[in-house]
């Protein structure tokens, strides 16, 4: 029997990011698991922060802050009332983070969307879902913006 406890669901926030939303929703429903709802922050450093007076770690609490009000309004508050959900905000390479986290906090299953890029655009940005999928040590479910959808029965 498969059981499920912890679903880890990151999000860079973009629509392709809320159809893996509903796929983590039901799972978490149907296992009665807890939810882990994480975004990266990409660490960059650039001149621009320095000219304009902010300091990085300034910055960096600044983002945090915004992307932990974010995660928060992914799932409506009834929803969230109703389900054991832990926010989490990273820094560093996406991809890295997520793989870290699922390691460090026992994931059975990571959902996370994809933006299904083929082509130039996969071979000059890469796919943060690919790498995970390659190096996740749990099953790693991807879900395409045009893909299937949930039906009620």
């Amino acid at each position: 029997m498969i059981r499920i406890n912890r679903v880890l669901l990151p999000t860079d926030f973009s629509k392709f990011a809320e159809p893996a939303a509903d796929y983590a929703r039901e799972f978490v429903e149907r296992f009665n698991a807890e939810l882990h709802l994480m975004h990266v922050l990409e660490t960059r450093i650039t001149t621009t922060q320095f000219v304009m007076g902010l300091t990085i770690p300034e910055r960096a609490e600044e983002s945090e802050q915004v992307a932990t009000a974010r995660l928060k309004k992914v799932f409506d508050d009834q929803w969230s009332r109703q389900h054991s959900i832990v926010y989490s905000t990273a820094h560093g390479a996406p991809y890295l983070q997520i793989i870290q986290y699922a390691r460090e906090n026992n994931i059975d299953l990571i959902v996370m969307g994809t933006h299904g890029r083929t082509g130039l655009p996969h071979v000059f940005m890469g796919s943060v879902a690919e790498r995970v999928v390659q190096h996740a040590r749990c099953p790693v479910l991807t879900v395409r913006p045009q893909g299937h959808q949930f039906v009620s029965p």
